[in-house]
């Protein structure tokens, strides 16, 4: 069942049990008191404790009665009586909801203060110890909710419209993307950390695989192009054979000497090919085109949907079981990244400038978007709703307020009353 954000909330909360015991115990105190008075007031002044009693029953009577009057000012008119300045609450609902609506934005949601409090938070730091030693019986509490809750948003969440914004997105940052510096960088450290050669094998074993498939055309090509002595003598079939034998004698070379001298060749032609995809504009513009040639393929399409549907349901897996959906090969490689967050400190403050920035980012966007819901959501609710909200969750607090005005009140009265018998 999906709860809008705005959606009324019933008109009056139960009060929960904390909150009428303390009432009725307060209640009963005073009535106690009352009781006491009268009581005391009608057996006379038969001895001088009596005095004592009464005055402090009198007194806390008094004090009883005024926070009573005090505490339920707050949030109704008391004995439903329209006394000026009571029903504070109810009558200055939108007010409270302003002022707490700007009382997050000043103090939490300025990009300024939560860059400050950002500075302060580990989170890298916190990310790598949890990764690392997750905690046992299904990752805590706080784990299990969160995976419950992500289900539940990925479960409720509109997919044609989720996945066509996700699709959109990549698709969008593919085509901002210019690629062919990327592609010359990626080359360029392949090639400085020898990471090229299994590509310059992988090209090797391919040149083998075509030659021993189109000996045919090879042989048919020297056929072509050799003159009607050579047809006739047989000696174009024995060029073509010492054509095939001399390829295939250059690649198994190739293959079994890395310092080959075709191989440094092929090496610079890669060098070179970096070095163009990153500073040269015609080679930068030709694969810019090919790449948006490409982004509008519908094969290329057909493949992001089947990307986004075997993400999404990865991550319902994971959602639903995260401890099975960890416990293999991403279980482990969480915990390795987790560790290597813990060692390398040059990552951890990488980890921490980004989640620094994007809370930086998000309170300068949806800050004022976010004070606008808390001010219109309050300004929602009815007065007897909120009312009902706020006295459920300090009320219990507020009749202590009560019992102290009537013990304080009668002790203040046996003060009185104990200086006036000495004067």
């Amino acid at each position: 069942m999906r709860v809008s954000l705005f959606t009324r909330i019933p008109s009056r909360d139960p009060a929960p049990p904390g909150l009428r015991r303390m009432r009725l115990l307060a209640t009963f105190m005073l009535v106690a008191m009352a009781a006491v008075f009268f009581a005391t007031r009608a057996i006379g002044p038969v001895h001088p404790a009596i005095g004592f009693i009464r005055a402090f029953a009198e007194a806390a009577m008094v004090g009883g009665l005024a926070d009573w009057f005090a505490v339920t000012a707050l949030f109704r008119h008391p004995l439903g009586l329209p006394i000026p300045h009571t029903a504070i609450i109810p009558r200055n609902k939108d007010r409270i909801g302003a002022t707490l609506a700007q009382f997050l934005r000043d103090n939490f949601l300025t990009p300024s203060v939560v860059a400050r409090r950002m500075r302060r938070v580990d989170v890298a730091g916190a990310a790598g110890r949890w990764l690392a030693n997750p905690p046992q019986g299904g990752r805590g509490r706080i784990g299990a909710g969160a995976s419950r809750l992500a289900a539940d948003i990925l479960e409720s969440l509109d997919q044609e419209r989720l996945g066509g914004m996700v699709k959109g997105a990549v698709a969008g940052r593919l085509r901002a993307t210019e690629v062919s510096p990327l592609f010359g960088q990626a080359l360029t450290a392949a090639i400085a950390s020898d990471r090229h050669v299994p590509l310059l094998d992988g090209m090797i074993r391919w040149a083998a695989r075509t030659l021993d498939g189109n000996e045919h055309l090879i042989r048919q090509m020297v056929h072509a192009k050799s003159g009607g002595i050579m047809r006739w003598t047989g000696l174009d079939e024995t060029l073509a054979n010492k054509i095939i034998d001399g390829l295939e004698k250059l690649i198994l070379e190739m293959a079994e000497d890395p310092d080959h001298p075709m191989r440094a060749k092929a090496e610079e032609g890669l060098t070179r090919l970096a070095h163009d995809l990153q500073h040269k504009p015609e080679l930068r513009q030709k694969v810019e085109a090919f790449k948006m040639e490409l982004t509008e393929n519908p094969a290329l399409q057909r493949w992001i949907d089947g990307i986004w549907e075997q993400g999404r349901a990865a991550l319902l897996r994971v959602a639903r079981d995260p401890e099975k959906a960890l416990a293999g090969r991403m279980g482990e490689t969480l915990r390795q990244f987790g560790e290597t967050i813990q060692r390398d400190p040059a990552l951890a403050r990488t980890i921490n400038r980004f989640a620094r920035r994007a809370a930086v980012g998000a309170a300068a966007d949806y800050g004022d978007g976010i004070v606008r819901l808390v001010s219109d959501t309050i300004q929602g609710w009815d007065a007897r709703t909120i009312t009902g909200r706020l006295e459920n969750a300090v009320g219990q607090d507020l009749q202590y307020i009560r019992i102290n005005g009537t013990l304080v009140g009668g002790l203040v009265g046996v003060t009185i009353h104990a200086a006036d018998m000495l004067l």
